[in-house]
């Protein structure tokens, strides 16, 4: 019989990650982050309700769902009524900032901003189909409403395809960082952020609830 005994609980094992990905998982804004995704809702069910062309267009490819991506996606420079995403904007960005250092990015000759932002709203059985967000550098979202069970967010592994083809199955108590799809928890007030090129996506919302969320695209200026 095999034993599937970690080697690595007996002795040190002779191996360093590279080509890591990193996804950063954080509260917004402390304890008060909960606060402030309460007090957004209200605001992104207003983009919602104005935004009568992006209902006409999801109502044919986003069924249960609703975004603003292809109608107002630039939030962050609107004023009245949407000034609290001029708001957002200020409290993400201290955790970009964390992020690109965690990723050794040289931002001293240039920067990021905040290109796009925009509005999601996932009624039950609205899915986001696995994609990624071309042109910008780092991505995310913020959780405003999650109702409990709601779907959370899900990445893929990023290699190739032609490689991972030919990669024997992973065990059962396969570790987070060898495993070909990753799931982070969709909570309210918590901010995701990953590099823009990851794949994701967010499998169906099983629940009764709308599941709402604020993403956004920073891109080198």
């Amino acid at each position: 019989m095999v034993s599937f005994e970690r080697d690595d609980a007996k002795r040190a094992m002779p191996t360093r990650p590279s080509f890591t990905t990193f996804v950063y998982d954080s509260p917004l804004h402390g304890k008060r982050s909960g606060e402030i995704a309460r007090a957004l809702l209200p605001s992104c069910l207003d983009v919602r309700e104005q935004d009568k062309e992006g209902q006409l267009w999801c109502r044919e490819n986003y069924p249960s769902g609703y975004t603003s991506y292809g109608t107002i996606r630039t939030l962050n420079r609107s004023f009245s009524p949407f000034k609290a995403f001029i708001e957002l904007e200020k409290k993400i960005w201290p955790h970009v900032q964390r992020f690109t250092r965690r990723l050794d990015m040289d931002l001293r000759e240039a920067t990021l901003a905040m290109t796009d932002c925009w509005v999601n709203i996932m009624s039950r059985g609205a899915v986001h189909p696995l994609h990624l967000h071309p042109g910008a550098v780092i991505s995310g979202t913020f959780y405003v409403s999650t109702p409990s069970g709601c779907s959370s967010i899900r990445f893929e592994d990023p290699r190739p395809e032609k490689a991972k083809a030919v990669l024997p199955p992973r065990r059962s108590d396969c570790r987070p960082e060898n495993r070909d799809q990753v799931d982070y928890r969709a909570e309210a007030g918590k901010v995701i952020l990953f590099e823009s090129w990851l794949r994701h996506e967010v499998p169906a919302n099983p629940t009764d609830g709308d599941r709402v969320s604020v993403s956004f695209n920073y891109t080198w200026v």
